[in-house]
């Protein structure tokens, strides 16, 4: 990635001010540009701690934030990288998030929600033209400039953001959040650039009203009210709105992808380009007393700094937003609907743990000590018959069976894992249980089956998955490791 200042520290060129919000790999703080006075957001993150596919992220996340240039699209200065710290610097936006100004206002109208829409549409529309899919267009990431009046709306957190040749369509993953995600990912079809605008007319529905068009305690419920496109427009809030207004939020809401209007087309929807003929201007009390309910149970399900469900290798973990400024309040839980989520490939993760698991196995197996040791953490704990109800550490209990047992008492011995269930823990953590079926053969020739029930813990260190602990039981004496020692 090039970086627009080859050899320089941050500090050489930036203040560092006071924290506006804070994640789990990051901080942003307040900075001033030492050369001119002026002030910006720093996103500074700990890059001691992100995998290599974060950086990866992280340096698509620059890479994009560098080719939007516009009004009203969060802007990227810099991009400084240090031995342990990436420092991105954006515009200080101060107006906090549009959401929380609208209801703070004295009057409201439709015309007003049409001014709104707009200004988004166009940063979305300059994205597209960039080959840009923001992928979580979100009330949380949609910023005003300043607490000055008609102060523009900014775009920001491109941190999901990819980038897409013309009109391509793929599966570039599950990603964004849950009120705002397309029927097309929640399907697991290819999407595009349409996945944008149906978070807009998600967004541009609550502006008119306070309250989502897809709504459901229940998360299964709530994909299945989008992947049907199951909204409506009930009374009386709907009875004052225009016949434009719900042309534009339909063409925006249509299911399929590829008959839903775009970016440039929406712009050009009468509603938008000719409000002031269209739009009603009746100010909507109702809607703004709406809007701060719907503000406030955002709030009480998590914060301003939101996070994002995301990991290397398809686990998931938090990850913080960018220039959003904190209130103290905390990090969201993972599944409130305002949660970012990203899953590339749940499966894929999942099958890497089975794999180590088997990985494992094999060096049982085989009495490959080494191979064992390799695997399994140095102080590996676990609960097994052998061990009498009692918690073991470390390897020396293991070593005794590998010594005496296995391959001594066996000619042959496979082992097939049944029925295997993953729980994954975050970035470095996961869970496996299954049930353990080994056919083996006796130093006599006789073929015997032995069944276990197992659970393993496992942790990345230094990107690499070891066995810290395990629980078995249906072993018989002497089957330590799932088969016995027939003399």
């Amino acid at each position: 990635m090039a970086v627009p200042i080859a050899c320089t520290r941050f500090s050489d060129n930036y203040d560092l001010k006071e924290e506006l919000g804070k994640g789990a790999f990051s901080v942003v703080r307040r900075c001033v540009q030492k050369s001119s006075g002026l002030e910006f957001a720093a996103k500074i993150i700990n890059t001691k701690k992100l995998s290599a596919r974060d950086f990866q992220k992280l340096e698509r996340e620059a890479r994009i934030c560098r080719k939007l240039q516009h009004a009203n699209i969060v802007r990227l200065h810099d991009s400084i990288q240090e031995e342990n710290f990436h420092y991105l610097v954006f515009d200080l936006v101060t107006g906090g998030e549009l959401f929380e100004d609208i209801v703070a206002r004295e009057f409201y109208s439709e015309a007003d929600a049409s001014h709104c829409i707009q200004q988004i549409l166009e940063s979305v529309n300059h994205c597209h033209q960039n080959g840009v899919v923001h992928r979580d267009l979100k009330p949380e990431n949609l910023l005003l400039a300043s607490k000055a009046k008609g102060a523009a709306v900014k775009l920001a957190d491109f941190g999901l953001a990819i980038e897409v040749s013309g009109e391509q369509q793929a599966w570039f993953g599950f990603a964004g959040t849950p009120g705002y995600l397309s029927p097309e990912v929640l399907k697991k079809e290819p999407y595009g650039k349409p996945v944008d605008i149906w978070a807009c007319g998600v967004i541009l529905y609550i502006l008119l009203v306070g309250y989502p068009p897809f709504w459901d305690e229940d998360q299964h419920r709530l994909y299945a009210q989008i992947k049907a496109g199951a909204y409506d427009y009930p009374s009386p809030e709907w009875d004052t709105v225009t016949p434009e207004a719900k042309n534009l939020i339909n063409q925006m809401l249509t299911v399929n992808p590829g008959k839903r209007i775009t970016a440039a087309d929406a712009l050009k929807h009468p509603w938008i380009c000719q409000r002031e003929r269209v739009a009603s201007v009746v100010h909507r009390q109702e809607t703004v007393d709406c809007l701060k309910k719907f503000n406030a149970r955002r709030k009480l399900k998590g914060a301003i700094l939101t996070t994002m469900l995301a990991t290397r290798n398809f686990s998931s973990k938090c990850r913080s937003i960018i220039v959003k400024k904190g209130d103290g309040s905390q990090v969201k839980e993972s599944t409130d609907s305002s949660t970012t989520l990203e899953d590339d490939d749940i499966k894929a993760r999942r099958q890497e743990i089975i794999k180590m698991t088997e990985q494992l196995i094999e060096a049982i197996n085989t009495g490959d000590f080494e191979a064992y040791t390799k695997i399994c953490d140095p102080h590996l704990t676990a609960f097994e018959p052998e061990a009498m109800g009692n918690l073991v550490e470390g390897m020396d209990f293991h070593k005794f069976y590998f010594d005496n047992v296995l391959g001594k008492n066996c000619k042959a011995v496979n082992t097939t894992i049944l029925n295997p269930h993953v729980h994954l823990l975050g970035e470095d953590a996961a869970c496996i249980a299954y049930v353990r079926l080994t056919q083996y053969m006796d130093k006599h020739g006789q073929a015997h089956t032995h069944q276990s029930e197992e659970s393993r813990v496992w942790h990345k260190r230094d990107s690499k998955w070891q066995n810290v602990h395990f629980h078995r039981s249906g072993g018989n004496g002497g089957a330590a490791f799932g088969f016995s020692s027939h003399k």
